[in-house]
Protein backbone atom coordinates (compact mmCIF):
# COMPACT_ATOMS: atom_id res chain seq x y z
CA UNK A 1 0.00 0.00 0.00
CA UNK A 2 0.90 3.95 -0.93
CA UNK A 3 0.13 6.92 0.15
CA UNK A 4 -1.13 9.36 -1.58
CA UNK A 5 -2.50 13.20 -1.85
CA UNK A 6 -4.77 14.02 -4.39
CA UNK A 7 -5.16 18.45 -4.57
CA UNK A 8 -8.76 19.87 -6.14
CA UNK A 9 -10.01 23.23 -5.82
CA UNK A 10 -10.61 24.46 -2.43
CA UNK A 11 -13.75 23.74 -1.45
CA UNK A 12 -14.06 20.18 -3.10
CA UNK A 13 -12.28 18.29 -1.28
CA UNK A 14 -15.40 16.41 0.59
CA UNK A 15 -17.01 15.57 -2.49
CA UNK A 16 -13.69 14.27 -3.93
CA UNK A 17 -13.31 11.88 -0.87
CA UNK A 18 -16.60 10.28 -1.37
CA UNK A 19 -15.35 10.21 -5.33
CA UNK A 20 -12.05 8.58 -4.57
CA UNK A 21 -13.97 6.08 -2.14
CA UNK A 22 -16.19 5.29 -4.50
CA UNK A 23 -13.28 4.41 -6.84
CA UNK A 24 -11.89 2.03 -3.57
CA UNK A 25 -9.45 4.07 -1.96
CA UNK A 26 -8.94 3.32 1.67
CA UNK A 27 -7.73 5.52 4.78
CA UNK A 28 -9.34 8.61 2.84
CA UNK A 29 -9.72 11.75 4.36
CA UNK A 30 -9.91 15.25 3.29
CA UNK A 31 -7.15 17.96 3.86
CA UNK A 32 -7.10 21.46 3.15
CA UNK A 33 -7.16 21.66 -0.78
CA UNK A 34 -7.03 17.78 -1.21
CA UNK A 35 -7.60 14.79 0.19
CA UNK A 36 -5.06 11.87 1.48
CA UNK A 37 -5.54 8.14 0.61
CA UNK A 38 -3.75 4.40 0.10
CA UNK A 39 -3.76 1.91 -2.59
CA UNK A 40 -2.01 0.61 -4.60
CA UNK A 41 0.05 1.34 -8.24
CA UNK A 42 -3.15 0.23 -9.77
CA UNK A 43 -5.42 2.51 -7.79
CA UNK A 44 -3.34 5.25 -8.50
CA UNK A 45 -3.87 4.39 -11.98
CA UNK A 46 -7.25 4.26 -11.94
CA UNK A 47 -7.83 7.47 -10.12
CA UNK A 48 -6.06 9.30 -12.57
CA UNK A 49 -7.89 8.30 -15.50
CA UNK A 50 -11.39 8.06 -14.00
CA UNK A 51 -11.19 11.06 -11.20
CA UNK A 52 -13.13 14.02 -12.03
CA UNK A 53 -12.33 16.26 -9.72
CA UNK A 54 -8.73 15.69 -8.39
CA UNK A 55 -6.37 18.11 -9.89
CA UNK A 56 -3.65 15.42 -9.84
CA UNK A 57 -2.31 12.30 -8.23
CA UNK A 58 1.03 12.99 -5.85
CA UNK A 59 2.87 9.63 -4.36
CA UNK A 60 3.99 9.76 -1.23
CA UNK A 61 7.77 9.47 -1.00
CA UNK A 62 9.42 10.63 1.99
CA UNK A 63 8.64 12.57 5.18
CA UNK A 64 11.10 13.60 7.71
CA UNK A 65 11.86 16.51 10.42
CA UNK A 66 13.91 19.15 9.34
CA UNK A 67 15.87 22.04 10.95
CA UNK A 68 18.11 23.28 8.12
CA UNK A 69 18.42 23.27 4.68
CA UNK A 70 21.52 20.64 4.63
CA UNK A 71 18.07 18.58 6.09
CA UNK A 72 16.30 19.09 3.74
CA UNK A 73 19.15 17.83 0.82
CA UNK A 74 19.66 15.04 3.14
CA UNK A 75 16.05 13.53 3.12
CA UNK A 76 15.72 14.28 -0.29
CA UNK A 77 19.01 12.39 -1.02
CA UNK A 78 17.49 8.93 1.11
CA UNK A 79 14.83 8.91 -2.07
CA UNK A 80 15.65 6.52 -4.04
CA UNK A 81 14.86 7.96 -7.25
CA UNK A 82 16.64 5.84 -9.53
CA UNK A 83 14.33 3.60 -9.24
CA UNK A 84 11.45 5.65 -9.69
CA UNK A 85 12.59 7.43 -13.55
CA UNK A 86 15.14 7.21 -15.66
CA UNK A 87 18.34 9.66 -15.45
CA UNK A 88 17.48 10.79 -19.30
CA UNK A 89 14.25 12.28 -18.06
CA UNK A 90 14.00 15.51 -17.51
CA UNK A 91 12.69 16.83 -14.00
CA UNK A 92 11.47 20.20 -12.23
CA UNK A 93 11.10 20.84 -7.89
CA UNK A 94 8.41 22.39 -6.89
CA UNK A 95 8.01 23.82 -3.66
CA UNK A 96 5.15 24.85 -1.42
CA UNK A 97 5.49 25.71 1.85
CA UNK A 98 3.23 26.94 5.39
CA UNK A 99 4.53 28.57 7.94
CA UNK A 100 8.42 27.07 6.98
CA UNK A 101 10.98 28.98 9.03
CA UNK A 102 13.90 28.58 6.30
CA UNK A 103 14.33 31.72 4.81
CA UNK A 104 14.36 31.06 1.10
CA UNK A 105 12.35 28.61 -0.56
CA UNK A 106 14.35 29.10 -3.61
CA UNK A 107 17.28 27.75 -1.97
CA UNK A 108 15.25 24.73 -0.67
CA UNK A 109 14.11 24.01 -4.05
CA UNK A 110 17.89 23.80 -5.48
CA UNK A 111 18.86 21.93 -2.58
CA UNK A 112 16.41 19.03 -3.77
CA UNK A 113 17.35 19.61 -6.90
CA UNK A 114 20.72 19.44 -6.34
CA UNK A 115 20.18 15.73 -4.09
CA UNK A 116 18.23 14.45 -6.71
CA UNK A 117 21.15 14.87 -9.12
CA UNK A 118 23.71 14.01 -7.13
CA UNK A 119 21.62 10.76 -5.88
CA UNK A 120 21.28 9.60 -9.38
CA UNK A 121 25.25 10.70 -10.19
CA UNK A 122 25.96 8.23 -7.16
CA UNK A 123 24.25 5.18 -8.26
CA UNK A 124 23.80 5.38 -11.99
CA UNK A 125 26.91 7.33 -13.11
CA UNK A 126 24.62 10.07 -14.86
CA UNK A 127 22.17 12.64 -13.86
CA UNK A 128 18.63 13.93 -15.01
CA UNK A 129 18.69 17.43 -16.49
CA UNK A 130 15.90 20.14 -15.53
CA UNK A 131 12.79 21.47 -17.19
CA UNK A 132 11.12 23.53 -15.95
CA UNK A 133 8.65 24.49 -18.51
CA UNK A 134 7.73 20.78 -19.74
CA UNK A 135 9.62 18.13 -17.81
CA UNK A 136 8.78 14.32 -17.79
CA UNK A 137 8.49 14.26 -14.35
CA UNK A 138 7.69 16.51 -11.46
CA UNK A 139 8.44 16.45 -7.69
CA UNK A 140 6.46 18.48 -5.00
CA UNK A 141 7.76 19.18 -2.22
CA UNK A 142 5.58 20.26 1.15
CA UNK A 143 7.09 22.01 4.14
CA UNK A 144 5.31 23.12 7.57
CA UNK A 145 7.17 24.87 10.46
CA UNK A 146 8.99 21.33 11.40
CA UNK A 147 8.27 18.64 8.63
CA UNK A 148 9.64 18.01 4.80
CA UNK A 149 7.04 16.36 2.84
CA UNK A 150 8.18 14.81 -0.96
CA UNK A 151 5.75 13.48 -3.69
CA UNK A 152 5.96 12.12 -6.78
CA UNK A 153 3.50 13.72 -9.42
CA UNK A 154 2.11 10.36 -11.33
CA UNK A 155 -0.58 12.58 -13.28
CA UNK A 156 1.80 15.30 -15.09
CA UNK A 157 -0.44 17.78 -16.57
CA UNK A 158 -3.36 18.87 -14.36
CA UNK A 159 -5.65 16.32 -14.60
CA UNK A 160 -8.41 19.42 -15.25
CA UNK A 161 -6.87 19.18 -18.53
CA UNK A 162 -8.68 16.44 -20.02
CA UNK A 163 -6.75 16.26 -23.56
CA UNK A 164 -10.77 17.71 -24.55
CA UNK A 165 -11.10 21.41 -24.94
CA UNK A 166 -9.83 22.70 -28.33
CA UNK A 167 -11.73 26.79 -27.52
CA UNK A 168 -11.96 28.63 -24.48
CA UNK A 169 -14.10 31.53 -23.44
CA UNK A 170 -12.05 34.73 -21.61
CA UNK A 171 -12.80 33.05 -18.36
CA UNK A 172 -13.10 29.62 -18.37
CA UNK A 173 -14.10 27.26 -15.61
CA UNK A 174 -11.56 24.79 -14.99
CA UNK A 175 -13.06 21.38 -15.60
CA UNK A 176 -12.46 19.83 -12.23
CA UNK A 177 -14.19 22.72 -10.88
CA UNK A 178 -17.16 22.12 -12.90
CA UNK A 179 -17.67 18.08 -11.87
CA UNK A 180 -17.09 19.17 -8.80
CA UNK A 181 -19.89 21.40 -8.76
CA UNK A 182 -22.59 19.37 -10.77
CA UNK A 183 -21.63 16.91 -7.43
CA UNK A 184 -22.42 19.14 -5.03
CA UNK A 185 -25.56 20.43 -7.01
CA UNK A 186 -27.12 16.67 -6.08
CA UNK A 187 -27.47 16.55 -10.30
CA UNK A 188 -28.23 12.76 -11.39
CA UNK A 189 -27.61 12.11 -14.94
CA UNK A 190 -31.52 11.05 -14.90
CA UNK A 191 -32.35 14.61 -14.09
CA UNK A 192 -32.75 17.95 -16.64
CA UNK A 193 -30.00 19.68 -16.58
CA UNK A 194 -29.84 23.34 -18.01
CA UNK A 195 -26.27 25.58 -18.90
CA UNK A 196 -28.44 28.89 -20.08
CA UNK A 197 -25.49 30.79 -19.99
CA UNK A 198 -22.83 28.04 -21.58
CA UNK A 199 -19.91 29.80 -22.57
CA UNK A 200 -17.58 27.55 -23.88
CA UNK A 201 -19.88 24.72 -22.31
CA UNK A 202 -17.72 23.25 -19.67
CA UNK A 203 -20.60 21.76 -17.69
CA UNK A 204 -22.02 20.63 -20.17
CA UNK A 205 -19.23 18.47 -21.44
CA UNK A 206 -18.56 17.25 -18.36
CA UNK A 207 -22.31 16.30 -17.69
CA UNK A 208 -22.16 14.38 -20.75
CA UNK A 209 -19.29 12.55 -19.54
CA UNK A 210 -20.72 11.66 -16.31
CA UNK A 211 -23.95 10.44 -17.75
CA UNK A 212 -21.96 8.18 -20.21
CA UNK A 213 -19.98 6.67 -17.71
CA UNK A 214 -16.82 7.88 -20.25
CA UNK A 215 -13.90 8.21 -18.08
CA UNK A 216 -12.38 12.11 -18.30
CA UNK A 217 -8.50 11.12 -18.99
CA UNK A 218 -9.46 8.91 -21.72
CA UNK A 219 -7.41 11.24 -24.49
CA UNK A 220 -4.25 12.11 -22.11
CA UNK A 221 -1.47 10.82 -20.83
CA UNK A 222 -0.23 10.29 -17.58
CA UNK A 223 3.79 10.72 -16.09
CA UNK A 224 3.33 7.33 -14.32
CA UNK A 225 3.39 5.86 -17.62
CA UNK A 226 7.19 6.95 -17.96
CA UNK A 227 7.83 5.75 -14.16
CA UNK A 228 10.28 2.21 -13.73
CA UNK A 229 8.08 0.42 -11.59
CA UNK A 230 5.24 1.46 -14.70
CA UNK A 231 2.49 -1.84 -14.65
CA UNK A 232 1.95 -1.87 -18.65
CA UNK A 233 -0.42 -4.96 -18.34
CA UNK A 234 -2.36 -3.38 -14.98
CA UNK A 235 -2.85 -0.06 -16.68
CA UNK A 236 -4.22 -1.58 -20.13
CA UNK A 237 -6.83 -3.49 -18.07
CA UNK A 238 -7.94 -0.55 -16.44
CA UNK A 239 -8.15 1.47 -19.34
CA UNK A 240 -10.00 -1.36 -21.38
CA UNK A 241 -12.36 -1.69 -18.61
CA UNK A 242 -13.27 2.04 -18.49
CA UNK A 243 -13.87 1.67 -22.47
CA UNK A 244 -16.19 -1.33 -22.35
CA UNK A 245 -18.00 0.81 -19.00
CA UNK A 246 -18.58 3.73 -21.71
CA UNK A 247 -22.47 4.01 -22.92
CA UNK A 248 -24.21 4.70 -26.14
CA UNK A 249 -23.90 8.22 -27.16
CA UNK A 250 -27.48 9.20 -27.49
CA UNK A 251 -29.47 12.25 -27.05
CA UNK A 252 -29.06 13.34 -23.09
CA UNK A 253 -31.37 15.41 -21.25
CA UNK A 254 -29.00 18.41 -21.18
CA UNK A 255 -29.61 21.38 -22.09
CA UNK A 256 -27.24 24.61 -23.34
CA UNK A 257 -27.87 27.82 -24.36
CA UNK A 258 -25.94 31.44 -24.71
CA UNK A 259 -26.83 34.68 -25.60
CA UNK A 260 -24.48 34.27 -28.32
CA UNK A 261 -23.13 32.53 -31.28
CA UNK A 262 -19.55 32.65 -30.88
CA UNK A 263 -19.83 31.15 -27.50
CA UNK A 264 -22.06 27.77 -28.91
CA UNK A 265 -19.57 27.27 -31.68
CA UNK A 266 -17.33 27.37 -29.05
CA UNK A 267 -19.37 24.38 -27.20
CA UNK A 268 -20.12 22.91 -30.21
CA UNK A 269 -16.26 22.44 -31.30
CA UNK A 270 -15.15 21.35 -27.71
CA UNK A 271 -18.42 18.63 -27.48
CA UNK A 272 -17.31 17.73 -30.97
CA UNK A 273 -13.58 16.75 -29.82
CA UNK A 274 -15.10 14.45 -26.97
CA UNK A 275 -17.95 13.13 -29.99
CA UNK A 276 -20.48 14.28 -27.92
CA UNK A 277 -22.07 16.48 -30.24
CA UNK A 278 -25.34 14.63 -30.19
CA UNK A 279 -25.72 14.31 -27.08
CA UNK A 280 -26.43 17.73 -26.17
CA UNK A 281 -28.88 19.85 -26.83
CA UNK A 282 -27.67 23.31 -27.70
CA UNK A 283 -29.61 26.92 -28.98
CA UNK A 284 -28.85 30.21 -29.15
CA UNK A 285 -31.03 32.40 -26.60
CA UNK A 286 -31.10 34.88 -24.07
CA UNK A 287 -31.91 33.71 -20.17
CA UNK A 288 -34.30 36.24 -19.63
CA UNK A 289 -36.46 35.16 -22.43
CA UNK A 290 -36.16 31.14 -22.49
CA UNK A 291 -38.73 28.92 -20.03
CA UNK A 292 -37.79 25.95 -18.05
CA UNK A 293 -37.73 22.55 -20.70
CA UNK A 294 -39.32 20.20 -18.36
CA UNK A 295 -41.25 21.07 -14.84
CA UNK A 296 -38.32 19.85 -12.78
CA UNK A 297 -34.47 20.11 -13.03
CA UNK A 298 -31.68 21.19 -12.53
CA UNK A 299 -29.45 24.56 -13.90
CA UNK A 300 -26.00 25.13 -13.51
CA UNK A 301 -24.33 28.22 -14.49
CA UNK A 302 -21.29 30.69 -14.53
CA UNK A 303 -22.38 33.49 -15.79
CA UNK A 304 -20.60 35.44 -18.31
CA UNK A 305 -20.72 38.68 -16.42
CA UNK A 306 -18.82 40.10 -13.78
CA UNK A 307 -15.30 41.39 -15.01
CA UNK A 308 -15.82 39.68 -18.26
CA UNK A 309 -18.70 42.24 -18.67
CA UNK A 310 -17.08 44.82 -17.04
CA UNK A 311 -20.04 47.66 -16.51
CA UNK A 312 -21.54 47.82 -13.29
CA UNK A 313 -24.37 49.47 -14.48
CA UNK A 314 -25.06 46.35 -16.45
CA UNK A 315 -24.89 44.08 -13.78
CA UNK A 316 -27.01 45.94 -11.50
CA UNK A 317 -29.35 45.75 -14.22
CA UNK A 318 -28.89 42.26 -14.99
CA UNK A 319 -28.74 40.26 -12.35
CA UNK A 320 -32.73 41.15 -10.77
CA UNK A 321 -33.56 40.74 -13.95
CA UNK A 322 -32.06 37.00 -13.95
CA UNK A 323 -34.17 36.56 -10.28
CA UNK A 324 -36.81 37.79 -11.77
CA UNK A 325 -36.64 35.31 -14.71
CA UNK A 326 -35.66 32.52 -12.43
CA UNK A 327 -39.10 33.36 -10.26
CA UNK A 328 -41.36 33.61 -12.95
CA UNK A 329 -40.13 30.44 -15.38
CA UNK A 330 -37.98 28.15 -13.17
CA UNK A 331 -40.08 27.40 -10.10
CA UNK A 332 -39.27 23.49 -9.10
CA UNK A 333 -35.94 23.94 -10.50
CA UNK A 334 -32.88 23.71 -8.37
CA UNK A 335 -30.65 26.61 -9.41
CA UNK A 336 -27.18 26.99 -8.98
CA UNK A 337 -25.03 30.55 -10.27
CA UNK A 338 -21.11 30.08 -9.62
CA UNK A 339 -19.77 33.59 -9.31
CA UNK A 340 -16.67 35.36 -8.15
CA UNK A 341 -19.19 38.60 -7.87
CA UNK A 342 -20.07 38.82 -3.96
CA UNK A 343 -22.59 41.64 -4.79
CA UNK A 344 -24.61 38.67 -6.81
CA UNK A 345 -27.06 37.57 -3.93
CA UNK A 346 -28.08 41.25 -3.07
CA UNK A 347 -28.59 42.43 -6.69
CA UNK A 348 -30.59 38.85 -7.40
CA UNK A 349 -32.93 39.39 -5.06
CA UNK A 350 -33.44 35.51 -4.47
CA UNK A 351 -32.74 33.73 -0.99
CA UNK A 352 -30.10 31.76 -1.11
CA UNK A 353 -30.24 28.08 0.31
CA UNK A 354 -26.72 27.55 0.39
CA UNK A 355 -23.17 29.57 -0.17
CA UNK A 356 -20.19 27.09 -0.86
CA UNK A 357 -17.33 29.08 -1.62
CA UNK A 358 -14.83 27.29 -4.15
CA UNK A 359 -11.92 28.75 -6.19
CA UNK A 360 -11.64 28.87 -9.90
CA UNK A 361 -7.56 28.82 -10.09
CA UNK A 362 -6.46 31.43 -7.60
CA UNK A 363 -10.26 33.34 -8.52
CA UNK A 364 -12.32 32.72 -5.49
CA UNK A 365 -15.81 32.57 -6.06
CA UNK A 366 -19.40 31.17 -4.74
CA UNK A 367 -21.70 28.32 -5.63
CA UNK A 368 -24.98 29.94 -4.60
CA UNK A 369 -27.92 27.60 -4.44
CA UNK A 370 -31.94 28.83 -5.20
CA UNK A 371 -34.68 26.08 -4.95
CA UNK A 372 -37.12 27.56 -6.88
CA UNK A 373 -40.56 27.51 -5.97
CA UNK A 374 -43.96 28.75 -6.79
CA UNK A 375 -45.14 31.35 -4.51
CA UNK A 376 -42.67 34.86 -3.46
CA UNK A 377 -38.83 33.96 -3.12
CA UNK A 378 -37.93 37.80 -2.58
CA UNK A 379 -36.12 38.59 0.18
CA UNK A 380 -38.42 40.93 2.84
CA UNK A 381 -36.49 44.77 3.13
CA UNK A 382 -36.66 46.53 6.13
CA UNK A 383 -36.82 50.21 6.28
Amino acid sequence: MKKFFAPCPRGLETVLAEELRELNAAETQAASGGVQFSGDLALCYRVNLQSRIASRVLCHVAQDRYQTEHDIYQIASSVPWEAWFDPALTFRVKVDAMRCTLKSLDFVTLRIKDAICDRFRAHTGKRPSVNTTAPDIRVHAFLDAHTLILYLDTSGEPLFKRGLRKQTSKAPVRENLAAGVLRLSGWSPATRLLDPMCGSGTFLVEAALIALDIAPGMQRHFAFEKFMNFDARSWKMIFDQSIQRQKPKVSLPIYGSDLYGKALETTRANLAASELESTVQLKQANILEISAPAPHGVMVTNPPYGERMGESKMLVEFYPQLGNALKKKFAGWNCYILSSDMRLPKLIGLNASRRTPLYNGALECRLFEYKIVAGSMRRKTRD
